[in-house]
């Protein structure tokens, strides 16, 4: 028993030593064994392509992959394996070497580490180093963060790191970083990364990866005159680039005015899409979400994912079957009383029933007003018996199609249907309303484009093409969902009344003194756990297009928050009406010739300063220009100043007495900076503009150092 025993010991011990050895190859000398396996021959090595950028729609840069490294130091030289005596004289001696050259330069490296990385400091830099150094790694980590190819070349011309790996020991380990220049814009509809994989996460990275990614190569490392060369069996293949139909200033509106009001009104989320009406193109599209800091960010596509009840902007479609029905027509109206009304033995209100209601509305009256009751009542007067006929005339309007959109996370929009679970005699008037439905908002925004395209219904485009080297590889079309969501009596009619809602109902808030807008305000409560409750969450929103005669876009804005007041006009439509007004006015490209009188001579005002730059910009613009003195423009630099009337530019230098302070009244920052300080002065500046006022006089003696304050305005 002893001698078994004793073997059990033997065997556990050595069970133990294999996995602390295999431990240490595996973390400590992993970059080392790395390296060695390098050295001999290999095949079919993948090389990985360059991944494709994505474009806005005017061709600025979105996303683009960014090169970020991962430091480290070798602090000994490698050992051969089988080495004789004089191969390790020879390695010991470099490895003296190796340490003398990086202990002669510690101090420089760290303060050069130190000034690219400021947040740690020389002496950590120093100890951090040492350690690694005592620790005889192979591969040691200098800094723990990722950096920039920008600080990475730094490093590179420090001492000892601008050697090669083999003699200084500085290595990296590059990645692929995905950056986007513009920020959060449109963040969770370009997608994301994971770093570490490589692999993308959601949004257009995801739908167009196999495009973005490119083909991989494949290479193997073969000996050629004493040394391992990389051959290339075959070459990677670049990704292509992605022209989205995002448009970065649009964005930037929507983006702007959305978070505005979220934050004045403190809603949960907030989401708003512009689209193109002719193409579909998804101008700008917003999704935020108020996080646990109280600041808003992308966290969720809202806009294409969110299954809630749309509220009165479904009205709408209600009142488009009716018509196209025959059942109702403009004239015809509905007798709402004092707002509340008793539907199946259940009350309904209109939004005003403590104010004594509307009593009698005409069809159009009921949506500019938004009366829950004038539709309810038409809807279920038509159709109580035969609900399944506005439910098909609701999929003949399209609303409810799946979109199948390029970009994934698209919700389902659900319609009741009467011989489904779930139907009651009330389903009817409170579907013709938005409740008891499921439409997200790009879908509600898709029946309304389709209202301002003369009934084509268009699908949502996200990306145009794909482009490699400047050419189109691939194009991605515009999209025709349905001809004709109505006839074109109907659709004249919708849109007569949306305008209506805008320039006379609830919805005058989204308006506009520039142009006509149309759309349809919404103010939906939200069930929580399948009942309406008081102080319950709300979805207000607006959905509409502009400029109503020729209709170029059209847009969404809902956003959700608790408790009241709660309004689709005032809150959504203050949004949209931002929105509509910056990107009209952004399209806006006024000629100069309108804004003059044909017989005018425009003359620019010219600030004062250096005459000579002045005469010559002013030469170039053909703007009539008249020296006081002839031979001034023969000089190099000329100070002065500069007179402008309704004919010409005068320009009249003045003396140059350097002993003296100069007035720079009229002057632009540049020019009086750069006369006062060559006459000896410093100089502070305030404000901006031209300088109005100067803290030491004009003719003062001049003593050199002495600061002159400048005030500068407009």
């Amino acid at each position: 028993m002893p001698r078994y025993f004793l073997i059990i010991v033997i065997m556990g011990l050595t069970c133990i030593a294999i996995i602390v050895k295999a431990g240490i190859i595996m973390f400590g000398e992993r970059q080392y064994w790395k390296e060695v396996s390098e050295r001999f021959v290999k095949d079919s090595v993948i090389v990985k392509p360059n991944r494709g950028n994505i474009l806005s729609a005017d061709g600025q840069l979105m996303a683009s992959s960014l090169p970020e490294y991962k430091i480290y130091m070798d602090f000994m030289v490698a050992k051969k394996k089988g080495e004789t005596e004089e191969e390790k004289e020879k390695r010991l001696k470099l490895q003296a070497q190796k340490d003398s050259v990086l202990t002669a330069n510690l101090d420089s490296i760290c303060r050069g580490l130190h000034r690219i990385f400021p947040d740690k400091s020389v002496r950590e830099f120093k100890e951090h180093i040492k350690k690694g150094r005592k620790k005889k790694s192979r591969s040691y980590l200098l800094y723990p963060k990722r950096i920039s190819y920008i600080q990475y070349k730094e490093v590179k011309r420090l001492p000892v790191f601008n050697l090669n790996k083999y003699k200084g020991g500085f290595h990296e380990q590059p990645f692929n970083q995905r950056k986007k220049p513009f920020g959060s814009l449109a963040k969770h509809t370009l997608g994301d990364m994971y770093p570490a994989k490589d692999s993308a996460k959601n949004g257009m990275e995801l739908a167009f990866d196999s495009i973005l990614r490119g083909t991989v190569g494949i290479t193997h490392r073969q000996k050629v005159m004493n040394k391992y060369l990389n051959i290339v069996d075959i070459p990677p293949v670049d990704g292509c680039d992605i022209v989205s139909t995002i448009d970065v200033d649009m964005q930037d509106i929507a983006e702007k005015a959305l978070i505005d009001e979220l934050k004045e009104i403190n809603a949960t989320v907030g989401v708003a899409v512009l689209m193109e009406v002719a193409t579909g193109d998804v101008k700008a599209i917003v999704n935020m979400t108020k996080c646990a800091d109280g600041e808003y960010r992308e966290v969720h596509s809202n806009a294409i994912s969110d299954m809630m009840e749309p509220g009165s902007v479904f009205k709408t479609a209600s009142i488009m079957v009716a018509l196209e029905d025959g059942v109702i027509d403009l004239d015809d109206g509905v007798d709402t009383g004092n707002g509340i009304y008793k539907m199946h033995g259940r009350f309904m209100k209109d939004h005003n029933w403590a104010r004594g209601g509307y009593h009698y509305l005409t069809v159009p009256q009921i949506l500019m007003v938004s009366s829950n009751i004038g539709v309810s009542r038409i809807i279920d007067d038509h159709y109580h018996d035969n609900p399944q006929k506005f439910v098909d005339g609701i999929y003949r309007t399209g609303l409810p199609t799946k979109l199948n959109l390029q970009i994934g996370g698209e919700g389902t929009p659900f319609i009741r249907k009467p011989n489904g679970k779930g139907w009651s005699r009330t389903a009817l008037a409170w579907m013709s309303i938005g409740y008891e439905t499921l439409i997200p908002p790009i879908n509600t925004l898709t029946f309304y484009n389709a209202i301002a395209n003369n009934g084509v219904m268009v699908k949502p485009r996200f990306v145009k093409e794909a482009v490699k080297d400047g050419e189109v590889v691939k194009e991605y079309p515009v999209e025709v969902i349905k001809e004709q969501i109505c006839s074109e009596t109907t659709l004249k009619k919708i849109q007569y009344i949306l305008e209506k809602v805008v320039s006379e109902g609830l919805g005058k808030r989204a308006g506009s003194k520039q142009f006509h807008v149309s759309g349809k305000t919404g103010t939906a409560q939200v069930a929580s756990g399948g009942r309406y409750q008081t102080g319950a969450k709300y979805l207000v929103s607006f959905c509409g297009y502009f400029p109503s005669e020729a209709p170029k876009y059209s847009c969404i804005v809902a956003i959700q928050k608790s408790g009241l007041p709660a309004s689709g006009g005032l809150m959504a439509g203050s949004v949209f009406s931002k929105i509509a007004e910056r990107v009209y006015a952004k399209n806006l490209a006024a000629r100069l010739e309108n804004a003059i009188d044909s017989t005018s001579v425009v003359i620019p005002d010219a600030k004062n300063g250096d005459l000579a730059a002045t005469g010559y910009v002013l030469k170039g613009l053909n703007i009539p220009t008249r020296w006081e003195d002839n031979h001034a423009g023969k000089r190099s630099i000329i100070w002065g100043h500069a007179q402008s009337n309704a004919n010409e530019i005068c320009l009249i230098p003045k003396s140059n007495d350097t002993e003296l302070v100069p007035s720079v009244i009229g002057m632009g920052a540049k020019d009086a900076i750069y006369l006062l300080e060559q006459r000896g002065l410093k100089v502070i500046l305030s404000g901006v503009g031209k300088v109005r006022s100067q803290s030491i006089t004009q003719g003062s003696r001049i003593h050199k150092g002495q600061t002159i304050k400048l005030q500068l305005k407009h």
